[in-house]
């Protein structure tokens, strides 16, 4: 908007407040409430529909079977079925035995990570409540501001706390009506212990989504889901021989036993491949605050599947939470090194994260006709 220097109108007052909190200068409000940026809430919903999906055959799941590393083994493998192979099949540097070669490490503690949040998260259901889990889940939202601060220089704007601050209210309102909807659910067999591995968990996802905004944003997402699905297999294959023996030899398998691993594992499979291409349009911090919206979808679900009570304050979650989401990328980020306004530059770290070969990043840097 192009605002005269003596001009008063609310909408000029408005667009001024927004430029103090962050706005860059030479942005109007047609260049903030683009196609893109609806597209990004398109898609970060679309991400939310599929943890909801994970949530609701994981809860008809528990009804018979208890076996989190099984899901889990699963879903990596049918990413190593995939992903993987095309690595093995490319050549020259971006081949999966060079890639081994210069940063095995990097991807097995990053897999280890990913691994251990996913379990460490299930098995709090057993000592904590659902609300517990709700609240403390949220914790890995700062946790990824702070790291993104420290090594992907990310700088944030006061409009960006703004907008997390609406996300955790919208998060408060949708527990405050679990509460009056008697809503509760979960065990409080030793809550201390449950709440610690939601905070355990939160923090290990945090590192896991570090490292998948740096590899998708510098190199390319067919390498971090690739390796993800090759350490991933083989580090919960090994966990699931050793924890669910067991568990697994007394599933009875029957028809809807088997749909429900089938459609468990094809929305986690769909949410590893679709969450690297958001990420890289937006970031990890953005997509963990449109991410909040799951735990509604999966409410919405039960209505109808689980008999749940009904509370307003759920629609009023899914708007704040939202709001905030549009807020938070409305401003872009920058880095300590790059231009105010500028969200499509590589990052360049100086830690232990090993960087692909100059000419790989060349190679793999957004392209104007379609996700690599």
């Amino acid at each position: 908007m192009d605002c005269e220097a003596g001009e008063n109108s609310s909408e000029c007052e408005s667009w001024r407040t927004l430029r103090r909190w962050g706005c860059p200068q030479n942005r109007t409000l047609k260049d903030v409430f683009t196609w893109q940026l609806f597209k990004t809430i398109l898609m970060g919903q679309a991400l939310s529909m599929l943890i909801c999906g994970t949530a609701v055959t994981s809860q008809y799941l528990s009804e018979d079977v208890a076996t989190p590393m099984l899901q889990s083994f699963l879903n990596y493998t049918l990413l190593l079925l995939t992903y993987t192979l095309v690595l093995a099949f490319r050549k020259g540097e971006s081949n999966i035995f060079q890639i081994l070669k210069r940063k095995w490490l990097n991807y097995l503690l990053v897999a280890l990570t990913d691994v251990e949040a996913n379990y460490t998260v299930v098995l709090a259901y057993q000592y904590t409540t659902l609300t517990s889990i709700q609240l403390l889940d949220c914790f890995v939202i700062p946790v990824l501001m702070v790291l993104s601060w420290i090594f992907l220089k990310t700088r944030y704007k006061p409009l960006h706390f703004i907008a997390v601050v609406l996300c955790m209210l919208g998060v408060g309102s949708m527990v405050g009506a679990d509460l009056l909807a008697g809503r509760d659910q979960g065990s409080n067999s030793n809550v201390l212990l449950g709440d610690g591995l939601v905070l355990v968990s939160a923090a290990l996802y945090a590192v896991s989504n570090l490292c998948q905004e740096y590899t998708v944003k510098n190199l390319t997402r067919i390498e971090f889901l690739g390796m993800m699905g090759f350490f991933g297999t083989i580090i919960s294959g090994v966990q699931m021989a050793i924890l669910e023996p067991k568990a697994i030899t007394a599933i009875k398998w029957d028809l809807r036993i088997c749909l429900l691993f089938v459609a468990y594992t094809v929305c986690m499979y769909g949410l590893y491949s679709y969450m690297p291409i958001v990420v890289k349009m937006t970031s990890a911090t953005a997509v963990n605050l449109s991410l909040l919206t799951a735990d509604l979808f999966s409410l919405f679900c039960g209505l109808f599947l689980f008999h749940y009570n009904f509370s307003g304050l759920y629609i009023v979650s899914f708007v704040v939470i939202i709001l905030g989401f549009i807020i938070f990328n409305i401003v872009p980020t920058n880095t300590a090194d790059q231009p105010c306004g500028s969200n499509d530059r590589p990052y360049h770290l100086a830690s232990s994260v090993d960087v692909q070969q100059s000419e790989d990043v060349i190679e793999d840097l957004p392209q104007k006709d379609g996700e690599n």
